[in-house]
């Protein structure tokens, strides 16, 4: 099973920290001592606010993953129990977009180095969450919430939550 991670509406604040965490996680440069126009500031999660909410949105890098799926250049592949996107392939057709069900892939605007006229071209690719994968710490979305709404989710735990659940409901029961 794929682990994921979620995030508790009633503990996130909107302060989009996550957001600058996986932005400085997935950019092989310190985005702190770059010129602002050049920092490629591709977050792989959103976080949606509201007047009364505020929590991220990312992939639960399903188990048969739609996404995967309909892809029709076979870039998005299952990775160390995680669904991953490889840019390089995507040509941005926007199909795992509409087929996600939950909303967590999106389009990001891709500087690459053209190696041809020596400057940088930019290419729309999908992007969403990747759990960090490349990273030795795990998501850094987790690690860096200062209300720590964020909670990895793996088997074990969702063994657990249905137990309980069908413990707690077989008690309900009067026969």
């Amino acid at each position: 099973m794929n682990s994921f991670v979620i995030a508790d509406p009633n503990k996130c604040i909107g302060c989009r920290t996550c957001m600058i965490a996986c932005v400085v996680a997935h950019n092989n440069e310190n985005i702190f001592e770059k010129n602002i126009d050049d920092i490629n500031f591709n977050p792989k999660l959103d976080v949606i606010k509201t007047n009364k909410v505020s929590a991220p949105v990312q992939c639960r890098h399903c188990e048969d993953a739609v996404c995967v799926n309909v892809c029709p250049n076979g870039c998005i592949v299952k990775v160390k129990d995680t669904i991953k996107i490889l840019e390089e392939k995507c040509v941005g057709c926007k199909t795992c977009m509409i087929a996600c069900p939950i909303g967590a892939i999106d389009l990001a605007n891709l500087k690459e180095i053209d190696e041809n006229k020596l400057c940088f071209k930019e290419k729309m690719v999908a992007n969403k969450c990747d759990l960090c994968v490349e990273s030795e710490g795990g998501p850094q979305c987790v690690k860096v919430c200062p209300t720590q709404a964020f909670k990895i989710i793996k088997k074990e735990d969702l063994d657990i939550s249905v137990k309980n659940k069908r413990k707690s409901a077989s008690s309900r029961m009067d026969f």
